[in-house]
């Protein structure tokens, strides 16, 4: 094979050649630059312009070696002249990389050649795939020259910034290229943000959240624990302001406040959302097994309790029970009186104290439906049925919790949201398969603190696990936002496609990352060394191979590159509210 002469060919920086690797281990390629030039985590290219196959890869490491370990021992300036200790060093001492690769493109014969034009007239009449990134298959040859990538092999492997759909979520860390994800395959699958506390989750988040709301891949719900993403907040740990995505997309997206009256940072939500007791089945108490120390005899009574008044009159017909009521029988002994627990489980062959126990452990709910509380018996409007016509018509949904932001309130509702969702999602779907018409509307359910509600004891109760297994093709995808990725039940993070990880401090959660994944080794001290802010591995079906990136600042900038001069605050123009209005 003909050695490239030129160390820069088409943008890329030549710094090196391979010696050594596999397929079933990383290649291995001798360093011609100093090794500070390169560090961990660059994309290489692997080939030059004669080469039939590019290949593309990752530095995981960076190491020091020596043709005899006695020269690396000792200073040759010490014990030869200043020349030719210099000429000695180079050929003794030197420092290899240790390169993932990971896709390959076909390049064809050389350019111009008959070969070539055959090559070409192939893929022009279609009895050939036009070239595009491959799984790895094969590897390059002994000396193959290796460069840092390009921008244009950036855009080739992870698409132009430019085009549809295609949204920048960062650049390169070395060299500053711009990298882009395809939302419209983010959306196909269900995907995870991680990082551990005061790594910028939110952020990020916000970030991917205004690319999905900008480009209209889908319709987000944002289950906001914490009253975060809809109005403008103030940075915890810097005390600046940080826009809400109701202030950047007004007509998009509908802040819902949970509660009669509610305000959300002392601003009035679009429309609040009261929970009927009618919606409230069994299933959405034993949920809640974990936060109330509900017994194992919990699930029997609930159903005595559902047969006895029906799934939708239960919850209030147990709520009005009085326990430990007695009163005075004609004889003269004290019996359970008429609406008494007691006398309730006596009439149905119940355990009397499994029945009183359970309705002194679900007082903290009941509360929830007294004055002030947000479950009702006749709600003024079914905001449930809001959110879903919302969703439908494509719009987007914060729902924030405001003041019931405890982890029984968080549990409670979005489990029975989502249970709702995922019901009018496979109907609607059912009857686009039937009819051909009406197609669903792709849908995003992006939940904060998910290792509560996915967790292994709570996966299997919870419609998020069943989203996150099954719902895809049902047009509903999970956004998960979490800290200990390790405490999220392996079944539903085997199904999440991508993940966007900062820094992770603790051996399991980095494990849990990058289970199921290609060169995961490779990969985990990558992640270990990741900066504590703005810097994060890509990793997973939305990126077609593993890359880390310096992520775009969530600040004016950034809405101005995304939104144009309304980005920054200027005056908005008769384009950019019809945009918003969907025009």
């Amino acid at each position: 094979m003909a050695e490239q002469d030129n160390n820069e060919i088409q943008g890329r920086k030549k710094v090196g050649f391979v010696v050594s690797g596999g397929l079933k281990e990383n290649l291995t390629a001798r360093l011609e630059v100093p090794a500070q030039a390169v560090q961990e985590g660059e994309f290489v290219v692997i080939g030059g312009e004669r080469d039939e196959w590019l290949f593309h890869g990752l530095i995981t490491d960076i190491r020091l070696s020596a043709l005899d370990p006695r020269y690396a021992s000792e200073r040759s300036s010490q014990r030869l002249p200043e020349s030719l200790a210099g000429m000695f060093y180079g050929r003794t001492l030197f420092t290899d990389l240790e390169i993932l690769p990971a896709l390959m493109t076909e390049q064809g014969p050389p350019e111009g050649s008959s070969e070539w034009k055959q090559w070409h007239a192939d893929i022009e009449a279609g009895l050939r795939d036009a070239p595009g990134p491959l799984p790895i298959k094969t590897i390059p040859p002994h000396h193959t020259d290796v460069f840092l990538a390009g921008q244009q092999d950036i855009a080739l492997i992870f698409g132009d910034p430019d085009k549809d759909n295609h949204f920048t979520i960062g650049e390169t860390r070395e060299q500053g290229h711009p990298v882009a994800i395809d939302l419209r395959k983010f959306v196909q699958r269900s995907s995870g943000v991680f990082g551990a506390t005061g790594t910028g989750k939110s952020f990020l988040t916000r970030l991917l959240l205004a690319g999905l709301i900008h480009h209209s891949v889908a319709s987000v719900l944002v289950l906001d624990m914490h009253n975060e993403y809809g109005f403008d907040d103030t940075a915890s740990d810097t005390g600046e302001p940080v826009v809400g995505l109701k202030t950047k997309f007004p007509a998009k997206v509908r802040v819902v406040g949970l509660g009669a009256g509610a305000t959300i940072r002392g601003k009035t939500p679009d429309f609040n959302l009261e929970i009927a007791m009618s919606d409230i089945q069994p299933q959405d108490v034993e949920l809640l097994t974990r936060e109330l120390n509900l017994k194992e005899t919990t699930p029997t009574t609930l159903e005595a309790l559902a047969a006895s008044f029906g799934r939708a009159n239960w919850f209030a017909e147990f709520m009005g029970m009085k326990s430990g009521a007695m009163v005075e029988s004609e004889d003269g002994k004290r019996v359970p009186a008429p609406d008494s627990v007691a006398a309730w489980a006596n009439e149905h062959g119940v355990n009397v104290m499994a029945a009183e126990g359970l309705h002194s452990k679900l007082r903290r709910l009941f509360s929830k439906a007294e004055d002030g509380g947000y479950i009702k018996a006749e709600p003024a409007t079914d905001g449930v049925g809001e959110i879903i016509k919302a969703l439908e018509a494509g719009q987007h949904v914060v729902l924030s919790f405001g003041r019931h932001e405890t982890d029984l309130d968080y549990l409670l509702v979005s489990n029975l949201l989502t249970r709702r969702i995922r019901a009018a999602w496979e109907e609607r779907t059912n009857a686009y398969r039937s009819s051909g018409k009406g197609e669903p509307q792709p849908l995003v359910i992006a939940v904060e603190e998910a290792h509560k509600l996915l967790n292994r004891e709570m996966a299997v109760q919870t419609s998020f696990s069943t989203i996150a297994r099954e719902l895809r093709k049902y047009y509903v995808t999970l956004l998960i936002i979490d800290q200990r990725p390790s405490q999220i039940y392996d079944e539903v993070m085997s199904q999440l496609g991508t993940r966007v990880s900062g820094w992770l401090g603790d051996d399991d959660d980095i494990r849990a990352v990058l289970s199921g994944l290609a060169g995961r080794e490779a990969l985990r001290g990558m992640l270990a060394r990741l900066q504590p802010k703005e810097e994060v591995l890509l990793v997973g079906w939305g990126v077609p191979m593993p890359l880390p990136v310096r992520s775009r600042r969530y600040d004016d900038a950034f809405w101005k590159e995304l939104l144009g001069s309304k980005g920054a605050g200027g005056k908005r123009s008769e384009e950019d509210i019809k945009g918003d209005l969907g025009f």
